[in-house]
């Protein structure tokens, strides 16, 4: 018996990594035998270096850097891969919102300096090959403060280079004249691809500002200043096309940025992390497959891990066991997975669930475990 065990995290709970041992601790109880294989995933955001490092027995490294405000300093993990030469990085750990205080969050006053630094690091430590998950951003700078962090030429209108002890903001944007490309910096030659789901303009009613600035602390005045920060930016640069790319506009328009100024590929972030992971190969000959998340419902199937899991499971004809902290009806749910099964109890208050997370996944996979014995 070999069961792949590949759960995405139990967001407010528990890591991938956690829910993926609870996993096995259930399984192993009723077939002590089977060969366990832990492949915790995710899909770009949240926990994805967590789940690399924990899949691929990598390691951490942690770095002080700038953060979201440019007085800030943070102590950013990223993550070492267990080939030795590939790095994932979360902006969020430098450049997040979760770092501010509900007072501190203004789109205008933040940057990715923080993300930039982390970029130059990795790359002055020989790891060119970088992932780059963009979720949770604090920021609407449009990668600016990226640029300038990972140690690319920024030139203001007065013809000046920008200091790197002045890390940059939107309300920068109109000053500055143009971001020099990757060459001859710390991160030349390195092979960035960013981890991005969102299919968001830089601009527009479905821009950065429009729909992620409100949530980042954006009045609906400063919304349409990062708008027009933002338009002109591209407008100046000449790079309209690429604004409107999908992606362009996540994490504050950093997709842009990284497109632009690093020459980097916006991709699905389920997909680089299982192609990371190897998850397609680890899944060849296996029993069973059981991933899982904090809640299973209709958002799941429109491009949540667990479903990636499910789909890649199904084309190879191995039963996949979904297992949520919750579960909610959904078409389409019960025909990708062969088991769909709730943490939660019927009469128990989420609360509860979630604080015993890790508990009542391991009783649920003795359960089902036992069901098929």
């Amino acid at each position: 018996m070999r069961i792949v065990i590949a759960p995405d995290k139990f967001k407010g709970s528990i890591s991938a990594a956690e829910a993926a041992a609870a996993m096995a601790r259930g399984v192993l109880a009723v077939w002590p035998d089977a060969q366990i294989d832990l492949c915790p995933i995710a899909d770009g955001g949240e926990g994805t270096v967590a789940a690399l490092v924990a899949a691929t027995q990598g390691k951490f490294i942690t770095h002080r850097v700038t953060g979201p405000l440019a007085e800030m300093k943070v102590d950013a993990n990223f993550g070492v891969l267990g080939d030795g030469k590939t790095t994932v990085i979360e902006m969020a750990a430098a450049s997040g919102l979760a770092l501010l205080r509900a007072e501190e969050r203004n789109p205008l006053n933040t940057t990715t300096f923080g993300t930039g630094e982390l970029l130059r690091i990795a790359a002055e430590m020989g790891l060119k090959k970088i992932i780059l998950g963009i979720g949770g951003s604090a920021t609407c700078d449009a990668g600016i403060g990226a640029a300038q962090g990972a140690g690319l030429t920024v030139l203001m209108r007065d013809g000046s280079q920008v200091a790197m002890s002045e890390p940059l903001a939107a309300r920068d944007l109109d000053q500055v004249l143009m971001v020099k490309h990757a060459r001859g910096s710390p991160v030349d030659g390195a092979e960035i691809t960013v981890a991005c789901d969102v299919t968001n303009p830089l601009y527009g009613p479905d821009g950065a500002a429009a729909v992620y600035g409100p949530q980042k602390g954006a009045t609906a005045k400063e919304v349409r200043e990062l708008d027009r920060l933002l338009r002109d930016w591209a407008e100046r640069t000449g790079k309209t096309a690429e604004a409107n790319i999908p992606g362009a506009g996540a994490a504050g328009g950093l997709g842009f940025g990284m497109l632009v100024y690093f020459g980097a590929k916006l991709r699905s972030g389920f997909e680089i992390v299982t192609e990371a992971v190897g998850l397609r190969e680890r899944l060849r000959g296996a029993d069973w497959c059981i991933t899982g998340e904090g809640k299973l419902d209709a958002s799941t199937l429109a491009g949540k891990g667990p479903a990636g899991v499910g789909r890649i499971c199904r084309e190879s004809g191995i039963p996949c066991i979904a297992i949520g902290g919750a579960v909610e009806k959904a078409n389409g749910l019960e025909e990708l997975f062969s088991h769909v099964l709730a943490i939660r109890e019927p009469g128990m208050a989420q609360e509860e669930s979630i604080r015993r997370a890790a508990e009542l996944i391991e009783e649920k996979c003795k359960r089902w475990a036992a069901s098929q014995a």
